[in-house]
């Protein structure tokens, strides 16, 4: 027998992309009409494009993610991120095709305003229909929960938290003597796991959640071999917690289901597409308006000391592969070998004009280059040289995993003060923590966020030597 798991795609999900489609289109029309204007071609296109545009922009920032239980108020600034990205993609469009002053301002204004308000307000609609519908005990499920460990507690929690799902919990089922005829989370614990059977075939509940650990397989496999012979709708939940997971998500090839374990947001095509734009955009506009900058800071290199203008170190890039990393000399030696000593305060290698270089950050401008060529991104973290990354991976737990992304020239753990000498474990590992925290929790705001705070404060940096 083939057996496959499916994503469960509910029909809101397949509603509100159809209404998103629909809403920018309607809204455009509606906007011109008002106004008088006439109804030119490049509105029917703009309309037509905002409305797909909006749609694969609120995939990418999880709009259509499972909402049941996602806060409003999380919703309503993924609507917002997306239809900013879709306005981004627009302008850049029209922009390419030299046609941004035939458009109204006033129209093109409030349409920016008013999409995302009704998009905002039909979702609130909805929330509300539905909230009032199940709070009068109408279409209300009963679950029940077997296992009254973390994961049992966490799901009993999100569903007391949410009333509006219209789930009423009968109660666990957990084979903890101590815990027969007491309360969690004030829902009792209404017997072992050798009453559930008993109980489904009475119809005691509708749904039955299966939250007990994965060393019990046994005990699982025993369950629902007896559950079949009921009506009740069983859903499995795996016990992860006692795993430390880096951005766990699940997917499915072919039906077979995959958790990643340590995984990115950036891993997968639409968001390594955003990134790499936002980096070749970013990167070229940055290296013709600093190329002054540049051309200066390499004659006063070469008239203060001898030797290149720009130093190429090995560093180690996306997957842990081996990549050559330029800077502007700052000092009359370089370590590029198995052993490293790193710059500190008053050290005799660092030339007249290294030591200015290196506290403003000036040294690693010509890393635009990099990122450039793709071997680098504007923000990520720091890549270290080669000696320390064989030192510190085998002190620092996850420290490869930095590698899961391209090196940066800034990042969240440089913006957050954690830059310069690493000579303690104990710096090393906060570094560590920051640049995971980022890779973790990646997004075009994010890195947007990162590349401001930079600008503000990152320029000056005082553990640089």
């Amino acid at each position: 027998m083939n057996i496959a798991i499916k994503p469960d795609t509910s029909a809101f999900v397949w509603l509100h992309r159809l209404v998103d489609i629909l809403m920018p289109f309607l809204l455009l029309y509606g906007i011109i009409e008002t106004l008088n204007y006439a109804w030119a071609e490049r509105y029917l296109i703009m309309g037509i494009l905002g409305g797909f545009v909006f749609v694969a922009s609120a995939q990418v920032v999880g709009i259509y993610q499972n909402w049941r239980g996602r806060p409003f108020f999380n919703s309503v600034k993924m609507i917002f991120k997306g239809w900013a990205l879709t306005w981004g993609i627009l302008i850049v469009i029209a922009f390419l095709y030299k046609d941004t002053n035939n458009f109204s301002r006033l129209a093109v204004g409030l349409w920016a305003i008013i999409t995302p308000l009704t998009l905002i307000g039909y979702r609130l609609l909805i929330r509300l229909i539905l909230s009032k519908y199940r709070m009068q005990g109408k279409n209300v499920r009963k679950v029940a929960i077997i296992g009254a460990g973390k994961v049992g507690q966490n799901l009993a929690l999100a569903i007391q938290n949410t009333p509006w799902l219209g789930y009423q919990i009968m109660g666990f089922y957990d084979d903890n003597t101590d815990l027969q005829n007491t309360k969690i989370e004030n829902i009792p614990v209404i017997g072992d796991s050798n009453q559930v059977y008993q109980d489904a075939k009475e119809c005691a509940f509708d749904e039955l959640y299966i939250c007990l650990p994965l060393r019990v397989e046994h005990k699982i496999k025993q369950l629902l071999n007896q559950l079949t012979n009921t009506t009740a709708v069983v859903k499995y939940i795996p016990d992860l917690f006692s795993f430390d997971l880096m951005h766990a998500k699940w997917t499915d090839l072919k039906g077979i289901p995959i958790i990643s374990v340590f995984d990115t947001p950036i891993n997968n095509t639409t968001a390594r597409f955003l990134k790499r734009s936002e980096d070749f955009v970013l990167s070229l506009l940055i290296l013709t308006l600093i190329s002054p900058i540049l051309l200066a800071i390499s004659i006063f290199i070469k008239a203060t000391s001898p030797g290149p203008i720009i130093f190429k170190q090995q560093r180690y890039g996306l997957n842990g592969q081996k990549i050559k990393v330029y800077k502007f000399r700052s000092m009359t030696t370089q370590d590029n070998g198995s052993i490293i000593k790193q710059a500190t305060k008053n050290d005799a290698r660092i030339t007249p004009i290294g030591g200015f270089l290196r506290r403003t950050s000036l040294d690693e401008l010509p890393q635009f280059i990099n990122v450039l060529q793709g071997k680098m991104s504007i923000v990520g973290p720091r890549p270290h040289a080669v000696a320390h990354n064989e030192e510190f991976r085998q002190l620092v737990p996850k420290y490869m995993q930095r590698h899961l992304v391209k090196p940066g020239i800034t990042g969240w753990a440089q913006i957050n003060g954690w830059r310069g000498e690493t000579d303690t474990l104990e710096k090393m590992e906060k570094r560590v923590e920051y640049d995971l925290h980022y890779i973790n929790n990646w997004s075009l705001w994010l890195d947007i966020k990162i590349i401001i705070l930079t600008i503000f404060k990152g320029f000056i940096n005082k553990n640089a030597y």
